[in-house]
């Protein structure tokens, strides 16, 4: 049974079928390498030209050049070198060029840092400027125009893919147009959202990622218009006409070009029409469960596949939770950035507050997410709605953080001095059921291996320790929204921040039976764990990588309603 409600699509999708047989086909009966002349290099070479065939009228190429790739954050590095490689070489020769690199202030993060690499590298010393946006996330094209006869190179997005905000490519191209600038377009989010014929712009290079469309990770795709010029990243063996030396990723291609037959084809994706309404489903659905929701781009000028929201009430680090908890996998913005703790720099950009922009959460569906997803979707919502609200009523304030007043574990632990978790985070949590997010983040350091039970062997753990207590660390909102796996479902819900009120009578039973904790990542359990050890509690474990890594490989109970089949 299918457990998880994916709405992170603008950080990757799941392959398509049709991708994942097209990519078997290619590892089995096609393994031929293209550049070969035999017959099988011959049949791998058929497939490397139809999907190139097909991306071009997709596309409109026209007299450009596609070639293939591992993605767009490669595509972004090779468009910029090629740039800055003829600049170097017209500064060279003695010709005037543009002194300015703009890039867009809410563009990823792939297109500043390759600025800035390569400016650096090849030694051109350029000024480097973020163009301004507006709280609507477009581009302040007045101020483009005033830069356009100093621009060397202009980088923009499509789309953005935090906030789905869609670019005005015609009124860039106008602005652009008194100077020679050239223009890179990270056209990664555009993919079977919008329609493209890049030929017919002024565009100089467009990069693609296949895993932002149902294709796999590790392949994408570069456009190169006619006459723009060109620098290749990888030199070697001259493959893809010489822009791209190495053995194309022939799997990936081949998934690829499956993709692209749905997408040209008909038949798997949705229509802009029906995106839109699976959208105003889960607008509608977040609103009846946050009253206080904010919407934080205007729906008219973003993708109907991306929502991002902050409710004021409620920290997205809580929401975050408790949505994956309930097997609901949303983001806090770029994946690429989720790991740092930081406003977003795109809703800053666009001018929001830092409690804002600090409190978003990305929802993005695919261009094939069906109804039913959207429905099973709409219900968990609720349900996590309705289990932090229980949580407030039960003593918490609604200020963004579940807190029930408990106090810090190494208080009111008997011999604990300066107990830590590992990673040297100590256990000052936060009072309440809820963790901190270094905690949830710190790292395994120098723990005894014998802690940790893996998902594999927990069942036979199970029967070898009959009577083991089984304790969910995590806040009690994530554990009342929970899908247990059955192994884990009589587990009691004591909250890293309230150990301190069970382990005293632990450590008293006369007979110490086996405590396994656990965890959403298995880092709250490991402390809790270790803390135990340290207080000479030997038979305490953690489940390894907690239910992120052990739900799957357990059978899961059926404790909400809405799933899709």
């Amino acid at each position: 049974m299918k457990t998880d409600i994916y709405l992170d699509s603008n950080a990757t999708t799941d392959t398509l079928p049709a991708a994942r047989e097209a990519a078997n086909r290619a590892m089995g009966d096609t393994y031929g390498n293209p550049s070969s002349t035999h017959s099988a290099g011959l049949r791998a070479r058929a497939i490397l030209n139809d999907t190139r065939a097909r991306a071009c009228r997709l596309l409109g190429v026209g007299s450009g050049a596609l070639m293939f790739n591992s993605g767009a954050t490669e595509g972004i590095q090779t468009a910029v070198l090629s740039a800055l490689c003829s600049l170097r070489e017209q500064r060279a020769r003695g010709e005037r060029t543009g002194s300015i690199l703009v890039y867009g202030a809410t563009e990823h993060k792939a297109v500043p840092e390759s600025l800035k690499h390569w400016n650096r590298v090849l030694g051109l010393h350029l000024e480097i400027h973020a163009l301004p946006v507006n709280g609507c996330g477009m581009h302040n094209l007045a101020e483009l125009r005033a830069l356009a006869a100093d621009a060397a190179l202009v980088c923009t997005m499509a789309a953005n893919n935090e906030t789905g905000a869609v670019s005005d490519l015609e009124g860039i191209a106008a602005a652009l147009s008194g100077g020679n600038a050239l223009w890179l377009v990270d056209c990664v989010q555009a993919l079977g959202k919008i329609s493209l014929h890049l030929s017919s712009t002024r565009i100089d290079y467009a990069p693609f990622s296949g895993h932002k469309l149902y294709a796999p990770k590790g392949v994408g795709m570069l456009y190169v218009r006619a006459d723009a010029p060109f620098t290749p990243l990888i030199i070697g063996g001259g493959q893809e006409n010489g822009m791209r030396s190495g053995t194309e990723n022939m799997p990936g291609i081949a998934a690829l070009g499956a993709v692209l037959a749905e997408l040209e084809e008909g038949g798997s994706f949705r229509s802009c029409a029906q995106l839109e309404q699976a959208r105003e489903k889960l607008i509608a659905s977040l609103s009846r469960a946050f009253p206080d929701l904010m919407i934080n781009t205007p729906l008219d000028q973003s993708l109907p596949t991306t929502l991002n929201v902050t409710v004021p009430s409620i920290d997205s680090g809580t929401l975050l939770d408790v949505f994956d908890a309930a097997g609901i996998r949303i983001s806090a913005g770029s994946a690429c950035s989720a790991a740092k703790a930081l406003p977003s720099y795109v809703l800053k950009a666009m001018g929001l507050p830092d409690w804002r922009s600090s409190n978003a959460v990305r929802i993005s569906i695919g261009a094939a997410t069906d109804d039913v997803t959207i429905d099973a979707a709409c219900s968990r919502i609720e349900q996590c709605a309705a289990a932090l609200r229980i949580a407030f009523d039960d003593g918490a304030h609604a200020d963004g953080i579940v807190r029930n007043g408990a106090t810090c574990l190494d208080d009111h632990l008997p011999h604990a001095d300066a107990v830590t978790a590992p990673g040297g985070v100590a256990n000052k949590v936060e009072p309440a059921g809820y963790t901190t997010k270094a905690q949830e983040q710190a790292p395994h350091a120098k723990v005894d291996p014998s802690l940790q039970i893996g998902a594999a062997a927990l069942p036979d753990f199970l029967k070898l320790h009959v009577g083991t207590v089984i304790v969910d660390v995590r806040d009690p909102v994530e554990h009342a929204v929970s899908r247990l796996p059955t192994s884990l479902s009589s587990a009691l819900n004591i909250p890293l921040s309230r150990l301190a009120e069970a382990v005293p009578s632990w450590l008293a039973l006369p007979e110490r039976p086996p405590i396994l904790f656990f965890c959403r990542s298995g880092n709250r359990s490991t402390a809790a764990g270790v803390l135990l050890r340290q207080l000479s509690y030997a038979s305490a474990f953690s489940l390894d990588g907690g239910l992120a890594l052990a739900a799957h490989l357990l059978d899961a109970t059926n404790k909400t309603d809405g799933d899709p089949a």
